[in-house]
């Protein structure tokens, strides 16, 4: 069996050990854009900020060892550029030496993951972005001499930048067109977030929109002016869906690749997985979008169980969870929050509980706080959130 998987990150790269796993014999191909695989995704921004010292410790697998341990062909810096359904063909393009070639599949797994947001901004081009390792050498060369730096968005990863380049001693502001950062964990959960930010030197620009991107320079929506050697653009990504769209594959209204519960496309020769899909919410059942690594790992590894005919084999709905720690402080979101519970019109109960960390008699402990959201008629737990 020759099977292509498209991205070789989280989905792709899990797919593609556990399809080795389950046969031995199958022709495993892997086309990886970026010139590297496998590598530690959620561990970027700790390489920015020093916390991880050494760059190597981000690159889990390189193509030689993928090789030697699974007997996988690992192509990095190859681009796939056309989908032939009918031919089951994959062109793909050697990006340093422009050269093309056409692979053959009896399986195509598509993982391209997804592509940062943009605004249409004046100056946007100075913006850089954090989804890779060349990202990340990217960033950690423009931070060598800034003394001030803007990130734009406030999510998980702005702040976990935030909080990165304050070890690097650059002034940070945290530019966010919401009332307040992390989006998944309610209001009055995230005020002792913005404490710390604060506390730790983090300028708060909440409820902001930028204007302009200028040399040294951001300009708020209100005319203010933020000094910005160094500016991030983390509002978030889209799904990369463009070669799938050009195949033909079905788009939901989400703006992901429609996949079923097998992780099947519309052709059932081609599986998709991770950030690029859309998946089903657990609570609600409706197609949503979670660009989460756990979530792209699981995926992987399901993808290949059904390939290889483990008919047991279902995606299952997600929660997206997600944890991230801020300048000492763990936040930790998983299923709905009120605010999403308030504007689906979706009755709940909020159970709130402050505790000890450990017990109270031994020394150290610090408070928690805990929020539980249910269902007022059957209890079923419909969110949960945590700071401390």
């Amino acid at each position: 069996m020759d099977v292509i998987i498209i991205g070789g990150v989280a989905g792709g790269m899990s797919a593609a050990t556990r399809l080795r796993r389950r046969d031995e014999n199958a022709r495993i191909t892997v086309l990886e854009k970026s010139g590297h695989v496998s590598f530690a995704n959620c561990g970027l921004p700790y390489y920015i900020g020093g916390v991880i010292e050494d760059r190597d410790d981000l690159l889990l697998q390189t193509p030689e060892s993928l090789h030697r341990r699974f007997g996988l062909d690992v192509r990095v810096s190859t681009e796939a550029i056309a989908i032939d359904r009918e031919a089951k063909t994959v062109t793909a393009r050697d990006l340093a030496s422009g050269e093309e070639t056409q692979l053959s599949y009896d399986a195509l797994v598509l993982a391209p993951g997804a592509v940062p947001i943009r605004p249409d901004i004046p100056g946007i081009e100075r913006a850089l972005t954090l989804r890779d390792v060349e990202d990340t050498d990217r960033i950690d060369a423009a931070a060598e001499g800034s003394r001030s730096a803007v990130i734009i968005g406030g999510g998980f990863i702005g702040v976990e930048l935030a909080e990165n380049l304050v070890h690097r001693g650059i002034q940070t502001t945290i530019v966010e067109a919401a009332d307040q950062v992390m989006a998944p964990i309610d209001p009055e959960m995230v005020a002792p977030v913005h404490r710390r930010l604060a506390d730790r030197g983090v300028r708060l620009e909440l409820g902001a929109g930028v204007a302009e991107i200028g040399d040294a320079e951001v300009t708020l929506e209100d005319g203010s002016v933020v000094p910005a050697d160094l500016v991030i653009c983390a509002i978030g990504v889209r799904p990369s869906i463009d070669l799938a769209r050009d195949a033909g594959l079905e788009i939901g209204e989400r703006g992901g690749i429609v996949v079923d519960e097998h992780l099947r496309t519309s052709d059932p020769s081609i599986h998709a997985v991770g950030d690029a899909v859309e998946k089903r919410d657990a609570i609600s059942g409706e197609a949503v979008l979670v660009p989460l690594a756990n979530t792209a790992n699981l995926q992987g590894r399901t993808v290949a169980d059904v390939i290889t005919g483990d008919e047991d084999a279902r995606d299952r709905p997600v929660l997206a969870t997600a944890i991230v720690g801020v300048f000492g402080l763990r936040v930790a979101a998983t299923g709905w929050n009120e605010k999403r519970l308030r504007a689906a019109g979706r009755p709940y109960r909020a159970i709130h509980t402050r505790a000890a960390h450990h017990a109270g008699y031994y020394p150290g402990a610090e408070q928690m706080s805990l929020k539980l959201l249910v269902d007022p008629e059957t209890d079923a737990i419909l969110g949960a959130q945590a700071v401390g």
